[in-house]
C-alpha cells in the first residue's frame, strides 16, 4: 500500500547533517537500553494534543503525525491523488520553490518524509535540537501551505507513471491488483493507490489543493514526538506547525468491507515458483478477542523460525523457503492472511499441507507449551521492534493513539497478554479458521483444485 512516492529522504551532503547521521547511528543503541518509556500527554494552547517522550541522551528530536484519510479519499477517476501529493510536499512550499526549500531543509540539518496508506497520510521529521527553528518552519510550511508548483507535479508524476508502467510487467503485482479487486470488489481498498496512467493525467493542483484542505484538520491529527523537548516548547511547536489547519476535516464517509471468501484465483503465469495466499477473517483491533487472534496467528505462521506452518511446510517437507501468517488491520477491513511461494511441480501438495495445518489449528487449538511460548515472544519482541529508536518510538505512540488503546498501554499489554487462557484461543482459532478461505494461486499448478 506504500508507493515508491511514499517516503523520499534527502541524501546529506553538509557538515551539519553529517552530523546529524552520526547521532542517528548511536540514537537506537541509546533508547533500547533505557527501562522503560515515559509518555507525557501534551495540549496546546489550541486544543492541538501530543503525545511526548523527553529523551535528552542525544540532542535529537523526531516528529511523527498522521493525518485520517489516505488513498481511501482518493475521487473516482482521480485514484492516485493522495500518492501524488506526498511525492511533493518537499517541492516548494510558502514562498520557497522547489529548489530554496529543498535547500533549506538540508542547511537545517533534517530528514523529512511522507507517505501515504489507504485510512491516512503520514510525517515524520528528524532534526538536531539546536536547529529546530529552522526545522520546524519548514515542517510548518509543507503542512500548512504546500505550493503544488506545475513543474514539481509534472515531475513526480512522470516518476509515478514510470513505476506504473514497470509494475505492468510484473506478475506479482498485478496479480495483487487482481486480487485486491476480487477481495474488496468496489470498495475504495479495491482500487490501486499509485493511480493509474489514465488516472494520473487527470489530477490538476486544484485537485491537490482541494485534497489537502479535506484531509489536513486537526481533528483528524495524531502527533507524537521523541527527544529533547519539554513540554511546554512542545506546547509552542503544536500551534506553530498546525494551529492554523482548518479545525475540522472534511473526509467522506468510507464505509466497513467483509473480505470476499470462498473464492478461489488462478492467475496461469509461467513462473518458476508458484505463490500461494490465503485470506481468512481477521479480527479488528479494538475486538477483545484481538490478543487471542495475536498469539494464534503467532503460533500458525507469525513466528519464523518457529510457528505450525514452518515446521510441517520447510522443517518437515523443505517445500517452501518460508511460510508466514499475519493478522492485517486497516480501518474499515480486516484479515488473516497466510502466504508462501513454492516449486511449480509440488505446489498442489504445498496448499494441502497449510490447510491441513490449519483445519487442524481450528478443530483443536494450540497446546498450553505453544501459547506459553507465544506469549513469551511476544512480551519480549514488542521493544525491539517497536522502541529501538526515537523514530520508531514516535511511530509506536501515533498508532496507539489511532488504535485508541491508551497511554499507558504499553504498561497494560504484559497483563492484557498473560490474562489471554488457552480456551480464548482455541475459540478464536475456531472462529477464524472454520471457514472457507479465499485463494490466490499464482504461476502454475501442478494439480488443479483446491488441494
Amino acid at each position: 500500500m506504500s508507493t515508491f512516492m511514499a517516503m523520499r529522504f534527502r541524501l546529506f551532503v553538509s557538515a551539519t547533517t553529517l552530523t546529524l547521521a552520526m547521532v542517528f547511528l548511536v540514537l537506537p543503541a541509546v533508547v533500547a537500553a533505557r527501562a522503560e518509556v515515559r509518555i507525557q500527554e501534551v495540549t496546546s494552547a489550541k486544543g492541538i494534543t501530543a503525545w511526548l517522550v523527553e529523551d535528552y541522551s542525544v540532542p535529537i528530536i523526531a516528529i511523527r503525525f498522521r493525518f485520517d484519510g489516505g488513498s481511501s479519499q482518493d475521487p473516482a477517476g482521480k485514484e492516485g491523488l493522495a500518492n501524488l501529493m506526498t511525492g511533493l510536499f518537499d517541492e516548494g512550499a510558502g514562498d520557497l520553490d522547489s529548489n530554496t526549500f529543498q535547500t533549506k531543509l538540508d542547511e537545517a540539518g533534517a530528514e523529512m518524509s511522507f507517505n501515504e496508506s489507504n485510512d491516512a497520510v503520514g510525517g515524520a521529521m528528524r532534526m538536531l535540537a539546536d536547529r529546530q527553528d529552522e526545522a520546524f518552519e519548514l515542517l510548518k510550511l509543507a503542512v500548512e501551505t504546500p505550493r503544488f508548483d506545475q513543474a514539481p507535479i509534472d515531475r513526480i508524476r512522470a516518476q509515478v507513471v514510470s513505476g506504473i508502467v514497470a509494475n505492468a510487467r510484473d506478475p506479482e503485482t498485478q496479480a495483487a491488483r487482481k486480487w485486491a479487486e476480487a477481495i474488496y470488489t468496489d470498495h475504495p481498498y479495491a482500487r490501486p493507490d499509485m493511480g493509474t496512467e489514465k488516472s494520473l493525467a487527470t489530477i490538476t493542483a486544484d485537485d491537490l489543493v482541494a485534497f489537502h484542505k479535506a484531509n489536513f484538520a486537526r481533528d483528524n491529527l495524531r502527533v507524537a514526538v521523541v527527544g529533547a523537548i519539554d513540554a511546554d516548547t512542545l506546547k509552542k511547536r503544536l500551534d506553530e506547525l498546525f494551529g492554523d489547519l482548518p479545525e475540522k476535516s472534511a473526509l467522506k464517509p468510507v464505509q466497513k468491507v467483509e473480505p470476499k471468501l470462498g473464492q478461489q484465483m488462478h492467475v496461469k503465469y509461467p513462473l518458476p515458483q508458484t505463490s500461494l495466499q490465503l485470506v481468512y477473517p481477521g479480527v479488528p483491533r479494538e475486538e477483545p478477542d484481538f490478543m487471542a487472534a495475536a498469539l494464534m496467528d503467532q503460533i500458525l505462521g507469525g513466528g519464523t523460525f518457529s510457528s505450525r506452518l514452518f515446521d510441517e511446510v520447510r522443517e518437515k517437507r523443505g517445500l517452501a523457503y518460508s511460510v508466514s501468517s499475519a493478522l492485517i488491520n486497516q480501518k474499515y477491513a480486516s484479515s488473516l492472511v497466510v502466504s508462501t511461494a513454492t516449486r511449480s511441480d509440488r505446489s498442489a501438495e504445498t496448499l494441502g499441507v497449510m490447510r491441513d495445518v490449519i483445519r487442524k489449528m481450528a478443530e483443536d487449538g494450540p497446546t498450553q507449551a505453544e501459547l506459553d511460548a507465544a506469549k513469551k515472544y511476544l512480551l519480549g519482541a514488542y521493544a525491539i521492534n517497536n522502541l529501538d529508536s526515537s523514530s520508531a518510538i514516535a511511530g509506536t505512540l501515533v498508532d496507539l493513539q489511532v488504535d485508541k488503546l491508551g497511554i499507558d498501554y504499553m504498561q497494560r499489554r504484559i497483563d492484557i497478554i498473560n490474562s489471554v487462557t488457552l480456551d480464548q484461543v482455541k475459540a478464536v482459532a475456531r472462529k477464524l479458521l472454520s471457514v472457507d478461505p479465499a485463494v490466490m494461486i499464482l504461476g502454475p499448478m501442478a494439480a488443479e483444485g483446491k488441494g
